[in-house]
């Protein structure tokens, strides 16, 4: 009778923990659109600041921190979805997965120091519409400012493969953990996994995290995100191309 118990136990935590991440991977796909919109917006901001439209940049400004709030909240809810899938257990009486997920979502986002007017998208909005007619300076305050991380660079945790040694750019088929966020080429990861029998740390330097290979995903947030720092390097290598052609000095006429 033990033994019965607990396999149907164990059938219903793996129907749970499935369950989560498929509600996980759908809420991933929301957030990686509120990102595409996101950028939208900057896109059509820079174009009415073009057109010296300035009013209509603060109130497009104004809707990107709504919607800021928006993806961040989303991020909150997938941790919640995820921790909730990974810590429940059947009890004696029927789970109010509801008040499970708005508990541990709460608990997630007391966390976050957030806010929309200093969120990384944010600067991002701010830096673009600035750039229009003041390319090259520095925003007013930034001279004050830390280190402003870009929104790619503070959720990838990682830039390169820690197996193949590749940039996450050029990987073709890039996976996640689920559990400490490093990013991998899909069949060296897996490979790996496999050869040490399914129970292996993470091959990232200092990184505590075990890996299981049904943990290890590509949702759709990864690929956009890494699709926007392939974007972003692109455009930082422009910048530097163009940085060194102003600044170099002019050639004086010889003397006869």
């Amino acid at each position: 009778m033990a033994s019965t118990s607990a396999s149907r136990s164990d059938g219903v935590t793996g129907r749970i923990r499935r369950a989560a991440s498929n509600l996980y991977s759908d809420n991933q796909a929301l957030v990686a659109d509120l990102r595409k919109a996101l950028n939208l917006m900057k896109d059509i901001a820079v174009d009415l600041e073009k057109d010296n439209q300035s009013d209509m940049v603060k109130q497009l400004e104004n809707a990107v921190a709504e919607l800021i709030e928006t993806h961040e909240n989303c991020l909150h809810r997938s941790s919640a979805i995820q921790s909730v899938g990974e810590a429940y257990r059947p009890g004696p009486e029927l789970t109010d997965f509801k008040k499970l997920l708005d508990t541990e979502f709460e608990k997630v986002k007391s966390t976050s120091s957030s806010c929309s007017q200093n969120h990384p998208l944010m600067h991002q909005f701010q830096q673009a519409v600035w750039n229009v007619h003041h390319a090259g300076q520095p925003m007013p305050g930034e001279e004050q400012e830390d280190i402003v991380m870009t929104s790619t660079e503070s959720n990838i945790r990682n830039l390169k493969c820690p197996i193949t040694g590749k940039d996450i750019t050029e990987l073709t088929d890039p996976v996640r953990s689920l559990d400490c966020k490093h990013i991998y080429d899909k069949n060296a990861i897996l490979n790996f996994i496999k050869s040490n029998h399914g129970n292996v740390k993470c091959p990232e330097s200092a990184c505590p995290k075990m890996l299981q290979a049904k943990r290890v995903v590509c949702d759709p947030l990864l690929v956009f995100e890494i699709e926007e720092l392939r974007t972003s390097s692109r455009q930082a290598a422009r910048a530097d191309v163009i940085e060194d052609f102003t600044e170099a000095e002019p050639q004086g006429e010889e003397s006869p």
